[in-house]
């Protein structure tokens, strides 16, 4: 999947972790301050991970699709959010998801993204609920019928 500027691919975490980590380490630690120990909790060799490439092929956004069909730790370097790379991510995760055989897709959005997740097909299936203290909602989107 290719952006004009971008372009989106499935990673290996084998090959892939320090890109993938320098950008959930912007994002997630540095400018949420999500603490180190939450971030990487161990099972990101058990995950799919897509990563968006600029034309350099500098990291600039990923995310996760655990083994159980849930899209976590999606994460855009602040100076390319609004330019479709999060979007183009969020649906190579979601395709991903539906060619492995899952009836749905599954997440906890941060309540800030929650209309961004609207605009790619999911809904909110549950209460508010607190996450490395960020207010997120669980999210899903059917991938059958």
């Amino acid at each position: 999947m290719t952006g004009a500027r971008f372009r989106v691919r499935m990673a290996d975490w084998a090959r892939d972790d320090e890109a993938l980590r320098l950008i959930r380490f912007a994002v997630f630690v540095v400018e949420q301050q999500v603490p180190e120990s939450l971030e990487w909790d161990g099972i990101d060799a058990d995950c799919e991970h897509a990563i968006a490439e600029d034309r350099g092929g500098a990291p600039v956004g990923c995310g996760r699709l655990l083994p159980d069909g849930h899209i976590g730790r999606m994460a855009v370097q602040r100076e390319w959010r609004g330019s479709g790379v999060g979007g183009a991510i969020l649906d190579r995760l979601v395709a991903r998801a539906r060619e492995r055989g899952f009836a749905k897709a599954m997440l906890n959005a941060q309540t800030h993204a929650i209309p961004f997740y609207e605009r790619h097909g999911f809904r909110v299936v549950g209460e508010p609920f607190d996450e490395a203290g960020i207010p997120h909602r669980a999210m899903e989107r059917a991938l059958r019928g």
